[in-house]
């Protein structure tokens, strides 16, 4: 006897495999050190693709999954130890967190003006995120406004290159996906 194949089973599937591709995308370029690119990643997209297309938990839990696994692996690679967690770590995933969240509200209906509007919302969140945890548990800025404004002008390079990234990345990503779903019926069902 034949057994039929569940649809939500291959669209899960197929999400969890572009989540998986580009956070081994991440971790590859990483690998090249192409420093003026430093932030050109697809984590943005990866948060915005998993809010959008997971549903529940799963919209977190995958991509924050693939963040993390990749982070270890960059951990072996910059500080030479296999670290499961790094200074800092928690002001970057609430950041993630919030991001992925951005994508589940905006992007319920996947438009290009919903994609850029969730794209620049997700960047200030991890520029004002993330830097206010560099700032108030660094010795780098002194702890004053000006100190934190320093911390926010010096990260606009990055934050460009997360948007970019996020930008051609997040393309790619909701772009095949939806062009996957026009040519197989059984990715339209909700996962």
């Amino acid at each position: 006897m034949k057994q039929k194949v569940n649809p939500n089973q291959i669209r899960l599937i197929v999400l969890v495999l572009f989540i998986l591709a580009i956070a081994c995308s991440r971790v590859l370029l990483a690998a090249n050190d192409v420093t003026p690119l430093s932030n050109f990643s697809a984590i943005g997209a990866m948060a915005l693709f998993g809010g959008a297309y997971f549903k529940s938990i799963k919209a977190f839990a995958f991509p924050i999954l693939a963040l993390w696994v990749g982070d270890i692996f960059l951990n072996k690679l910059y500080m030479g130890e296999w670290a499961l967690f790094y200074e800092g770590f928690g002001w970057t995933y609430g950041a993630f967190a919030l991001m992925v969240l951005v994508g589940y509200i905006f992007l319920k209906k996947k438009t290009v003006t919903n994609f850029l509007g969730a794209s620049l919302v997700i960047v200030l969140l991890h520029w004002i995120i993330t830097d206010f945890g560099v700032w108030v548990s660094g010795t780098m800025y002194p702890k004053t406004l000006s100190g934190f404004w320093a911390c926010l002008v010096a990260a606009i390079p990055f934050e460009r290159n997360l948007l970019l990234g996020t930008l051609v990345y997040g393309t790619i990503m909701f772009g095949a996906f939806e062009w996957f779903k026009l040519r197989f019926p059984a990715l339209r069902t909700q996962a």
